[in-house]
């Protein structure tokens, strides 16, 4: 990914910054518009990933709708181009300034995560004279096998309404007058790459349309959510997921009406692995037991090692055959298979741990990583780092908003 001549450019930068790969983040939006659309499949966007505004305009390019968890979310979304009946609405607590924003914004669907949340939609909506789409997030109870701090499709996790609640979600349906029920929604997690886990989903959402159906509701939309994983151990050489795979899923295990619509929220599987993160060695410390590679970027620029225990592969370009190999396979973030850590070429390596400027002892990207004896000055990427990067950098330490820099520039 990284020839020499884009090393010596990030040479005259200042860093920390992101960098973004935008071709292969057009490669990668081709192949899952491709295999989304030979089955008729709609994808939104899940922006929580990435709002990046270069990558907005990329992503809206390819005809892909938007998911959005906030009513920010939805201004943006339409501000770069999304088309408002692509638009949809999720988040477990909606305000009530947010909701009117997307009933203004004459939105498609807001995915409704409690009985309550009926009532307000319904009453808001009454108050403007509109009606709105609602999708009913059910939680499936399925367990994605990933990490706890993504799972969200337990019964012991805060979103969806609960199977149990389902009567009482029909009920409202058919109190509320200003709500039109267009389908049923599920998302049980993120950074699968068991796509056994889809197959489950897609029983359970078989089991919850047929009683809806059972009710009299007419099933329109199926939107299964997203959580579709990455390769963060092997980057380069998986930098495009299988998205044929994870379609063809649905496709055979999915129960699909004539005229129904099934709908998708994919964020890190589109925009994951378009990003590194480019960092400058300030300081080395060499110690008794461990050695200190310390960056000028940290918990306030990439936050995920710290708070989901994350792996994201570590590179010195810097140092010729730097780059770090590893087979092994994902099982999930934080957990690992069959690890073989070895470099490139025979040039001496170190073990260091990997850690910011950022006064917190948590504020570590990786510990033990062997990498070419490294020195002040060196360039380090983080890679895989395009989901859930920027979008949850901080001004902790009242530090710089990392900034952002552009293949096409």
């Amino acid at each position: 990914m990284f020839n020499p001549a884009l090393v010596n450019r990030f040479r005259q930068l200042e860093t920390p910054f992101y960098y973004y790969d935008l071709e292969l983040l057009k490669a990668t939006l081709k192949a899952c518009a491709d295999a989304s659309f030979r089955h008729h499949f709609l994808v939104h966007y899940a922006m929580k990933a990435n709002f990046n505004p270069r990558v907005l305009d990329t992503i809206q390019s390819f005809g892909f709708g938007a998911d959005c968890v906030s009513g920010n979310e939805v201004l943006a979304a339409i501000s770069h181009g999304f088309k408002k009946e692509k638009v949809v609405f999720a988040g477990v607590g909606k305000s009530d300034k947010e909701i009117n924003l997307a009933l203004d914004q004459d939105i498609f669907c807001f995915n409704a995560e409690s009985v309550q949340e009926l009532d307000v939609i319904d009453q808001l909506a009454s108050a403007k004279n509109k009606t709105a789409n609602i999708a009913i997030r059910i939680n499936p109870n399925v367990d994605a096998h990933t990490h706890h701090f993504i799972t969200t499709g337990l019964e012991e996790n805060k979103f969806g309404i609960n199977t149990w609640e389902l009567p009482a979600v029909a009920e409202k349906l058919r109190q509320c007058q200003n709500l039109n029920f267009l389908g049923i929604h599920f998302h049980v997690g993120s950074q699968i790459n068991d796509l056994s886990v889809f197959q489950n989903l897609c029983l359970k959402v078989n089991e919850m349309q047929a009683w809806f159906q059972g009710q009299g509701f007419e099933v329109k939309v199926l939107n299964v959510g997203g959580g579709l994983g990455i390769d963060y151990f092997l980057p380069d050489k998986n930098s495009i997921v299988d998205f044929e795979s994870y379609f063809q899923v649905f496709k055979d295990f999915l129960q699909i009406n004539p005229n129904q619509e099934v709908h998708f929220e994919l964020g890190r599987a589109l925009v994951a692995q378009c990003a590194s993160l480019i960092s400058k060695v300030l300081y080395v410390k060499n110690g008794l037991k461990k050695n200190f590679l310390i960056l000028d970027a940290g918990m306030t620029e990439l936050i995920r090692p710290m708070l989901y225990q994350a792996y994201h592969q570590i590179e010195n370009l810097s140092k010729s055959g730097s780059q770090e190999v590893r087979e092994s396979e994902s099982l999930g973030d934080g957990k690992v298979e069959s690890q073989a850590p070895s470099t490139i070429n025979h040039k001496p390596s170190t073990h260091y741990d990997v850690v910011g400027p950022i006064c917190e002892s948590t504020d570590c990207f990786r510990t033990d990583v062997e990498l070419p004896e490294s020195q002040r000055g060196d360039l380090i990427a983080i890679r895989s780092a395009g989901a859930y990067g920027e979008v949850m950098a901080s001004g902790y330490n009242l530090r710089d908003r990392v900034q952002a820099v552009y293949s096409e520039e």
